[in-house]
């Protein structure tokens, strides 16, 4: 008996087919009509307002009047002020060069594929380069303190320490809370409900005002770090429950083996384990950044000038006054495509690593 090659029939495609399958129930059609109702109610109004009728020159309020529509020109007006806050005029390009440097270390960094040691030894001199370009005071650079950063620099390096040090703080607490040793299980067990049981606004508040009372005297911390140190607690916590699930969804022959083969416990949870158990958890990390991410509009409550902070400090120019909506809109869409770009590169990252693992 042959068996035959026939190939499986080819599923329909084309605008058609498309149509077809948006239509293809009487609720689809209801909802499909009901959506093209709302976009053609909301869509034409809103480009109207903000590419038809916008004002896109001006040098004050008076060239806004109240009848046109989006006053743009009060967004170019105050972008640097908006991406940069309080950091000297002059002295912008170092802090476009640095946040650069360090988006492009994240991108490397969050691919499993790139962890190595030269990896670490590029952060090391990546964070020296940073620090020498934000700070400066050598090399002939001005120096600028630590006070007086802002806008998107700041949300970026808030958000690259609470995640990148978050992670770090996250693996063993995920060891220990998956651990059999109750010590150390409970031990993570109380920190991580702990830190997940307040909100994100009582660890700053802490974070800035009750730790400097708790260290010792004549030492102190600045209030970038200080925040900082609180929105890494919080991070980690939730990252150790996510690291935790992906733990347990790790079959428990692949530690079997690795012992079989005389590997030790590091060894095998740093090059075994853990490696599939990030992998896993992947999509969960990588809302877990978008999350921190926006959670750093929060440090403006402990008087830091993040990107909306500085969006608002920027309002306050007596000549541009009441321009809110276009303020938090530049601010808005500053987020999302910091927000899509880091969800496309997480979908990119699992497809590799799937490929890379010789998935289908």
């Amino acid at each position: 008996m042959s068996v035959s090659s026939t190939l499986p029939p080819a599923r329909p495609t084309g605008p058609m087919h498309w149509l077809r399958g948006q239509f293809r129930s009487p609720l689809a059609l209801i909802l499909n009509i009901a959506m093209l109702m709302v976009l053609v109610a909301v869509v034409p109004p809103v480009v109207n307002w903000a590419l038809l009728d916008a004002v896109w020159t001006g040098a004050s309020t008076a060239d806004c009047p109240p009848d046109a529509g989006a006053c743009w020109a009060f967004v170019g007006a105050k972008s640097r002020l908006i991406l940069f806050g309080t950091y000297p005029y002059a002295e912008h390009w170092r802090a476009a060069v640095a946040t650069a440097l360090l988006v492009v270390l994240v991108i490397a960094s969050l691919n499993p594929l790139n962890w190595s040691r030269r990896l670490g030894l590029s952060w090391v001199v990546g964070m020296i380069v940073y620090g020498v370009l934000m700070w400066g005071g050598v090399a002939g650079l001005a120096f600028v303190d630590s006070t007086l950063w802002g806008g998107l620099p700041l949300t970026v390096l808030l958000t690259v320490i609470a995640v990148a040090f978050g992670f770090l703080v996250a693996i063993p607490v995920a060891l220990a809370r998956a651990s059999t040793l109750p010590v150390f299980r409970t031990a993570a067990t109380v920190y991580i409900e702990l830190i997940r049981g307040v909100p994100l606004i009582s660890i700053l508040f802490m974070a800035s005002v009750a730790m400097p009372l708790l260290l010792p005297q004549g030492f102190s911390l600045s209030g970038l770090i200080r925040v900082a140190i609180g929105l890494t607690l919080f991070t980690a916590a939730y990252m150790a429950e996510v690291l935790r699930g992906g733990l347990q969804a790790v079959p428990r022959g692949q530690a079997e083996a690795a012992q079989a083969l005389g590997l030790g416990y590091w060894q095998t949870r740093l090059r075994v384990i853990l490696p599939q158990a990030f992998e896993l958890v992947l999509p969960a990390f990588v809302s877990l950044v978008i999350i921190t991410l926006k959670s750093t509009s929060l440090v403006v409550i402990v008087a830091m000038m993040d990107l909306l902070g500085a969006a608002k400090a920027a309002l306050a120019d007596p000549n541009w006054i009441g321009f809110y909506v276009e303020a938090y809109v530049f601010a808005g869409l500053i987020y999302v495509t910091m927000c899509a770009s880091i969800s496309w590169y997480g979908r990119k990252v699992e497809t590799k690593l799937r490929d890379a693992r010789g998935y289908n």
